[in-house]
């Protein structure tokens, strides 16, 4: 065997390569027929093996690298090219005024940047800060949500979330290997959130809206705000702010630049003014201290007091220097009962600070007046719930301020002084409160004595605190409030009609340097008879010259809720019935 190998791997013989060579079999050369083949050369096995060898260790090293290296990063990978777990986004709750009307509800994204359903909002003005708005979920770089719910911001949305969020859900997806969608299927149904009702007539809010915002137009008013509350129950009928802000930009996020103006405009569009403006009150915190000096026996509702413009108080170290406290006209002589129809800045001066015996004959008494003092004043305006939160949710309450000796100390470093008390008696110095403080204490008067607190749910009665009021003194307050709006002088005039009696009382709070310019609010209830709504109305900052009154708007508002509401200010109205 071994001779056989060495024979035709060592040498040729020469005949084999003349057989070859004359090709007497007649081989076919073109197929390599009767050729020897020669024997491979150890060299090229060598390098045959080394290549292979050298693939192979470049396959093996890649599957490592692959499988052992970054195998679960693959792993991740397959599985979510695969088959993915995915959240179902829930439907928010739907928002409802009192009369059915959707004033926050959801959409289908029609663009394709959202794969849930957005937010859409009512096109009536006036109603942002009630509403307020949300912020969407959100996702990361890789497609996974990061915040799986909507987050109210503000108003409604943020005050009732809990209600109107809802359940997420999850579902099974299946995808082929180009990340295209194959099959998907539900395993935890989502819980649509909650509806909510609002106690709110978003078509009234609205119309006052537009009419305050034509109002600081015409008379250079700065903003403005106003509020109707059912007196029994705390419910809210109308509350708007202007300005205001548009929800849906809000809640989108794109329009950079209406958001800019937004976040620049002095006015404060994002303000809820009816809850968290503290502005100076100004003579319509004067019924309340009339009841106050009625309950404490400082003065008979029937004593007669004379005002000629101003009083003049000596001063006994500088007697060429009196203190002049001044009216905002001569009234002449007045009951309590034309004092608060007048809003006579003298009267509640002597009623709220006293008058010393130097003093007397300016005002037409006999003999000197105690007065309340500021300690019994400030009292009894805590009482009423000024200077303290309402309750009500759906923006962040300011406090405000009751002005007090202990106040002016911590702010001022200095002591208290008569003419601190009188002017606190007509809402001003330092004087701070919010429309629906006084929102509420008007209802308080024109219930009876219950503090309600207010709310936005239809149907709900707000928390009650009962004040024992007297309530024969509280209807020589109610009598002075009717004459503001009937009596020849009144300073409430525009809100005298004949389909629906209202008793109100009207309030100009100087504000700014040099007291340039002034607050005007109105306030009250109806129907005198028998009282079911107040209200309140502010204009903020207008020129002193401004002659265009917060009576005077409401008295629009009034006019249109005669004709579109009228059983709001309980009209009867006659059913037409075919014959």
């Amino acid at each position: 065997m071994s001779k056989l190998r060495d024979r035709y791997s060592n040498h040729v013989d020469v005949e084999e390569v003349l057989l070859d060579a004359s090709n007497i079999p007649e081989f076919n050369r073109a197929r390599l027929e009767g050729k020897r083949e020669l024997p491979i050369s150890t060299m090229s096995v060598y390098t045959i093996g080394i290549l292979f060898s050298l693939v192979a260790v470049a396959f093996f090293g890649k599957i490592f690298l692959l499988q052992v290296v970054k195998g679960e990063y693959y792993s991740e990978i397959a599985e979510n090219n695969s088959i993915d777990q995915a959240l179902i986004i829930a439907e928010r709750g739907v928002v409802y005024d009192r009369r059915g009307e959707m004033l926050a509800w959801n959409e289908v994204d029609d663009s394709g940047e959202y794969d849930f359903p957005i937010r859409a909002y009512t096109d009536r003005a006036g109603l942002g800060q009630v509403l307020g708005y949300v912020s969407y979920p959100k996702k990361d770089n890789r497609g996974y949500f990061f915040r799986t719910d909507y987050l109210g911001r503000s108003g409604v949305e943020l005050a009732f979330d809990e209600t109107l969020k809802g359940a997420n859900g999850s579902k099974i997806i299946e995808v082929d290997a180009l990340g295209e969608t194959i099959s998907e299927f539900s395993i935890n149904a989502p819980a649509e959130g909650g509806p909510i009702e609002l106690s709110i007539d978003a078509e009234l809010s609205e119309v006052m809206y537009d009419i305050i915002s034509t109002s600081t137009e015409k008379a250079s008013f700065r903003s403005g705000a106003g509020a109707i509350m059912d007196i029994h129950t705390g419910e809210i009928l109308a509350l708007t702010s202007f300005p205001s802000f548009d929800p849906e930009v809000m809640a989108d996020g794109d329009d950079i630049e209406l958001i800019k103006e937004y976040n620049e405009d002095t006015r404060l569009p994002f303000l809820n003014k009816v809850v968290s403006g503290a502005y100076t009150p100004g003579s319509i915190v004067k019924p309340f201290v009339a009841y106050s000096a009625l309950e404490n026996n400082i003065i008979s509702p029937n004593t007669v007091i004379y005002s000629n413009g101003q009083i003049t108080i000596p001063n006994p170290y500088n007697p060429s220097n009196p203190s002049i406290f001044r009216d905002w006209r001569a009234q002449g002589s007045m009951t309590m009962r034309e004092g608060i129809a007048f809003s006579s800045n003298v009267y509640f001066y002597i009623i709220g600070g006293g008058l010393p015996e130097i003093a007397v004959p300016q005002a037409g008494l006999s003999a000197p007046l105690t007065g309340l003092g500021i300690t019994k004043m400030a009292e009894d305006y805590r009482r009423f719930g000024m200077g303290s939160l309402t309750g009500i949710n759906i923006a962040q309450e300011q406090a405000g301020v009751v002005p007090d000796p202990t106040w002016k100390k911590e702010v001022f470093d200095d002591d208290w002084r008569l003419g601190d008390t009188y002017f606190t008696a007509i809402g001003q110095f330092g004087f701070l409160t919010t429309p629906i403080q006084m929102l509420r204490a008007y209802a308080a008067l024109a219930n009876g004595g219950t503090l309600v607190e207010p709310h936005v749910i239809k149907g709900r009665v707000g928390e009650k605190t009962e004040l024992d009021l007297d309530q024969d003194k509280l209807q020589i307050i109610h009598e002075g409030m009717r004459k503001t709006v009937i009596l020849n002088g009144g300073t409430a005039r525009p809100l005298e009609r004949k389909d629906v009696a209202i008793a109100a009382k009207s309030g100009t709070a100087e504000v700014g340097v040099g007291n340039a310019y002034v607050n005007s609010w109105a306030a009250g209830f109806w129907p005198y008879e028998d009282p079911q709504y107040a209200f309140i109305l502010m204009m903020d900052k207008a020129p002193r010259s401004n002659a265009l009154g917060a009576t005077r708007i409401m008295g629009d508002v009034v006019e249109w809720m005669s004709k579109n509401r009228p059983e709001y200010l309980g009209i009867e109205v006659e059913e037409n019935v075919e014959e």
